[in-house]
């Protein structure tokens, strides 16, 4: 059997501007997954009208009147993954409280938005903390579109990409 990868994209702060999402479908084709970090402005429902894949989706500081959760775990070929737009663990001042609450629900992967700004840490051995940055509104210097790739492999070995657009 050929090694099959695991593709995840993972986007977030869309802000109802789809226009990048596409793009970014384009270029990667389509994934196993999407994971979209909050402040999609529409719940993701034009999002996922156009994903043949799971989308997984929580609320931003911007989704108003979201039904969608705040925190969700998602588990993915063994990984657990919290997914969180991030402003209720204050990730403007840091990454410690995120750390803290994977940990406390054995995630062994954190994702937020909210920054606009992409994040990548794997100094911690237990949790890798990620951030896609925005695809409508970057705030990172260069102020580039970007999303991130994860890519498990069949042996469960994690890779991460950052992309700008």
């Amino acid at each position: 059997m050929e090694n099959q990868k695991i593709k995840i994209v993972i986007i977030s702060d869309t802000h109802g501007h789809e226009e990048n999402v596409k793009k970014v479908l384009e270029r990667e084709g389509m994934p196993d997954h999407v994971i979209h970090l909050g402040d999609s402005e529409d719940s993701g429902i034009r999002l996922s009208q156009t994903l043949a894949c799971p989308l997984h989706i929580v609320a931003g500081n911007c989704d108003f009147f979201s039904c969608l959760p705040k925190v969700d775990f998602v588990e993915i070929a063994g990984h657990k993954i919290l997914i969180t737009h991030g402003h209720y663990h204050y990730v403007s001042v840091g990454i410690r409280d995120l750390v803290e609450e994977a940990k406390v629900n054995d995630c062994d992967v954190a994702m937020f938005g909210h920054t606009h700004k992409p994040f990548l840490d794997q100094s911690d051995s237990e949790v890798t903390v990620l951030n896609p940055g925005s695809l409508s509104f970057p705030r990172q210097t260069g102020r580039k579109a970007s999303y991130a790739v994860m890519e498990i492999e069949s042996d469960g070995a994690v890779t991460y990409r950052q992309e700008y657009l």
